[in-house]
């Protein structure tokens, strides 16, 4: 059952990293590891989904809906606030909900964008428990 998952989640990942906006690493603490591929879709002018898969004992898995993704000024500095599913592939399993605040920085002059957020976790499959100490920093191309 657990291969299933993990090759449903892959291939519908897969399939959305062919068409991201924005894709580089994340480091810090992620779902699985320490560094994970992450990649930025458009939902609408100020949503978008914000997705992680990072290998290391297992695979991890987290997508997230960031429904407010808003500008600070005409200067290229965004925040956004957002919330989504995340799965932990391996022994233990793991399923949870995390969110996300975060601020971001768009290079007008390079297509780069660099970040740094917060993503607290409600783990609730396996074993409960919240974990409130993750934090990140994205690198990403924007294409």
């Amino acid at each position: 059952m657990k291969k299933l998952i993990l090759s449903i989640m892959f291939m519908g990942l897969f399939s959305l990293t062919t068409s991201a906006q924005e894709i580089g690493i994340r480091f810090g603490d992620v779902t699985g590891g320490k560094v994970a591929i992450d990649a930025v879709f458009s939902a609408g002018k100020y949503s978008r989904l914000h997705a992680d898969v990072s290998f290391g004992d297992g695979v991890g898995v987290d997508l997230l809906w960031d429904f407010i993704y808003r500008p600070l000024g005409d200067d290229g500095l965004m925040w956004y606030l957002g919330v989504g599913p995340n799965a932990y592939l391996s022994d233990p399993f793991a399923l949870g909900v995390v969110g996300e605040i975060g601020l971001e920085y768009r290079f007008k002059k390079a297509p780069i964008v660099i970040g740094a957020d917060w993503r607290p976790n409600f783990i609730l499959v396996e074993t409960t428990d919240f974990v409130a100490d993750s934090f990140g920093l994205n690198v990403r191309y924007v294409f």
